[in-house]
């Protein structure tokens, strides 16, 4: 969601409760744009002294897109904020919370040898392999915003708090806005985790957290690095940065590769479309399993997220053999329902013959040994 209408729907919520105040709310809700402007002007902002010679796609003070890129259509601003407050459709907020597999009582097992994972809603993934643990993109907090008490809620709790998982080889970021970066799951998993890996001008962030400059390894599009048999790669995503409305694309965004010797993962962050995903393919697949964000799109901004369709056509760009949606069933960012992902991911998936994975949130899951279902489709109005 760009920025500007994830901005103006914070404002919005804090200061009214129906539509009808807004329109005389006046100096309530010009405060409190004022306030919040204030507080974003302050947020976390990375360090400017590290280096970034090494990006290819960093000039100046600012990292690019490989594509020409545009965050919201020219002109569409206002109205595109308009709609996002007002209009849309009904069902953009399930009328009961989702269902969620319990992970508790997951700290005493043992990380599986083989390749499994745990979809915990929205674009966070827990995957095992080779006997360790990674996890990606963790938002747990009940909103995701710079306030925790206003922004974007959650539909459900996640399946596990971030205080009750195990000891982590890793926890992968794959860009700095609050649905994938969350100051308290960072904070909770801190000490848990052996090295937190994020793109370049994300490590600051966490240093400011208190995340020892010793846990943070920071990449740039295609670099790796190999722990302890695990090839970890940050690749490129067509997207854009930024935690405050002053510091838009001064941090890096990247989707990832995880690797060992039998398995290939891909997790997609938050991507547009982009002629990158065959070049990872290509280097980096066939995949066993792809983790691919599908929603939060619009018309007004068609350049920075995944649709359902083209969410299928990127998957068989990758060379996945199954496709994971993400990036759907918790929060509320775009105008459309809830479902309408899901059920045109299935719809495109079908018509591409493309073998897609569905898993309740906490699920954990075995590629291969899973049997799929349409669970959604119970809590869809009128079905």
């Amino acid at each position: 969601m760009p920025a500007v209408i994830f901005f103006a729907r914070l404002i919005a919520m804090y200061t009214m409760r129906t539509r009808t105040i807004l329109k005389t709310a006046g100096a309530g809700a010009a405060a409190a744009a004022f306030l919040f402007g204030c507080a974003l002007l302050f947020s976390n902002s990375p360090s400017t002294e590290e280096s970034v010679t090494k990006a290819n796609n960093f000039s100046d003070g600012i990292f690019h897109n490989i594509e020409p890129t545009t965050v919201i259509k020219p002109g569409k601003a206002w109205s595109a904020t308009y709609e996002f407050l007002f209009k849309g459709h009904r069902d953009r907020s399930p009328g009961q919370p989702l269902p969620v597999v319990s992970l508790s009582g997951y700290a005493q097992q043992q990380a599986s040898p083989e390749l499994r994972f745990a979809w915990l809603g929205h674009a966070a993934v827990l995957i095992e392999l080779a006997g360790k643990r990674l996890l990606i993109d963790p938002a747990f907090s009940e909103r995701a915003s710079f306030f925790p008490w206003m922004g974007p809620k959650r539909f459900q709790p996640p399946p596990l708090p971030a205080r009750e998982f195990p000891a982590l080889d890793g926890v992968l970021i794959s860009h700095d806005h609050y649905d994938h970066l969350d100051e308290a799951t960072i904070r909770a998993l801190a000490d848990k985790t052996a090295f937190f890996h994020v793109p370049l001008r994300v490590g600051p962030i966490l240093e400011s957290w208190g995340i020892p400059k010793s846990k943070i390894i920071e990449y740039a599009w295609w670099d790796e690095h190999n722990i302890d048999g695990l090839t970890i790669a940050a690749v490129p995503a067509r997207h854009f940065s930024g935690r405050s409305l002053f510091n838009r694309f001064s941090t890096l965004w990247c989707s990832w590769v995880v690797l060992d010797e039998r398995h290939r993962i891909y997790h997609s962050g938050d991507t547009g479309r982009t002629s990158s995903f065959k070049d990872i393919g290509a280097k980096y697949g066939p995949f066993d399993v792809a983790f691919v964000k599908m929603s939060a799109y619009h018309d007004n901004w068609p350049d920075i997220h995944l649709n359902p369709e083209e969410a299928v056509s990127a998957f068989l760009d990758l060379k996945g053999a199954a496709l994971v949606p993400i990036h759907w069933g918790v929060f509320d960012l775009s105008t459309h329902s809830w479902y309408e992902p899901i059920e045109r991911l299935v719809k495109a998936a079908e018509k591409a013959q493309a073998d897609i994975l569905t898993p309740r949130m906490g699920e954990l899951v075995v590629p291969g040994a899973y049997e799929n279902t349409y669970w959604w489709r119970s809590f869809i109005p009128g079905q």
